[in-house]
């Protein structure tokens, strides 16, 4: 693990300059830091950051990176981020670390991350791929890391998670992406970003969908549990997406949902959802045909809507410390996808 330290100063927003506080319900916008596309650090370029996860027993963030090893080896930043009811104070990053035991033909495309304090290791979700054309199949996976980036194992992949070359299993781009632990260290929960081939159709301008979130349990890797969640309809433009691109538990059946619309423009919303009351659906091979109960949700804040913030490609999120007000902080963390046109953002809510 590289241990250089280097502080980022935001180059558009930073907390501490005056900021018009907004709140939607159960949510208070305090500020955001954003960093220019060829942001460096440790020898590495930071951007494609998708998925963020605290370990309030170090007090560090780490923040995993979806370079299919393209400009540097599939890794994870830690970082200290500085936090107060004013916005975002400071963020250091103090470290990036290689994923090991990586096959060289195989890369994978990191999306989501969950630490396990207790444990001592992190979850890190990887996408796989479907490039039919190219010959390229990979399987999405759960896998284990220690801290040192040293592989620990993996969890069950279930069959309907399996890439194929016929129309079945998950689409290119559309498979595991959100990652969470439940804070009893239970359980950890996957969410796909979109529905596989056999649920239906993606969602479009006129319908949403429903995609999966698989529960696991945490020391077997053996999933216990599946529910099905309910996509909002693209409102990103023509031509554009939705999915759900990360979720935390606030226990083992609440959770804060990240869903991320791309288009001509983005469109990300934070719902809270649960699982009280859904079907648990492990064992249907298809969401189609029979009627599914589905987790259900609340908005909480949509991004776009409140003045200031300006949303880029937000994916990931998770629950920071407590902040000097009693509340709870929620960070996001937007993916640059390595575009000049594009930036890397912080952004700090109070819960």
């Amino acid at each position: 693990m590289l241990r250089r330290i280097l502080s980022i100063v935001a180059v558009a927003a930073v907390s501490g300059a005056p900021v018009a506080h907004a709140e939607q319900t159960g949510l208070t916008y305090l500020g955001k830091v954003e960093f220019p596309a060829d942001t460096t650090y440790a020898d590495t370029l930071v951007g494609g950051l998708s998925g963020i996860s605290y370990n309030p027993v170090d007090q560090l963030y780490y923040i995993v990176s979806d370079d299919r090893s393209e400009h540097n080896p599939a890794r994870f930043y830690t970082a200290r981020i500085a936090l107060s009811d004013n916005g975002i104070d400071d963020v250091q990053f103090v470290g990036t670390t290689p994923f090991g035991g990586l096959a060289a033909d195989a890369p994978p495309d990191p999306e989501g991350i969950a630490v396990d304090p207790g444990r001592q290791r992190l979850y890190w979700s990887s996408e796989g791929a479907r490039d039919v054309e190219g010959g390229l199949l990979l399987h999405p996976r759960v896998r284990i890391a220690g801290f040192d980036g040293a592989p620990l194992g993996e969890f069950e992949l279930l069959p309907g998670l399996r890439v194929s070359p016929d129309e079945q299993g998950p689409r290119e781009n559309k498979a595991l992406e959100g990652l969470t632990l439940t804070p009893d260290g239970s359980a950890v929960f996957a969410a796909m970003e979109g529905p596989v081939y056999a649920d239906g159709p993606l969602p479009d301008e006129n319908a949403g969908a429903l995609t999966r979130v698989t529960r696991y349990d945490a020391q077997t890797g053996l999933a216990t549990a599946q529910f099905a969640y309910p996509l909002d309809p693209v409102t990103a433009g023509p031509g554009g997406d939705n999915g759900l691109s990360d979720l935390v538990a606030l226990d083992d059946g609440t959770f804060l949902v990240l869903e991320r619309g791309y288009g001509t423009h983005v469109k990300v919303r934070i719902y809270r959802a649960v699982v009280d009351g859904a079907d648990d659906v492990l064992h249907r091979p298809s969401l189609q045909g029979e009627p599914v109960r589905a987790m259900t949700k609340t908005l909480l804040a949509d991004l776009a809507a409140i003045p200031g913030v300006e949303p880029d490609n937000v994916e990931g999120l998770t629950l920071g410390p407590v902040l000097p007000s009693g509340r709870a902080s929620v960070v996001l963390v937007a993916d640059d996808n390595f575009s000049d046109s594009q930036t890397t953002q912080f952004l700090l809510f109070a819960l």
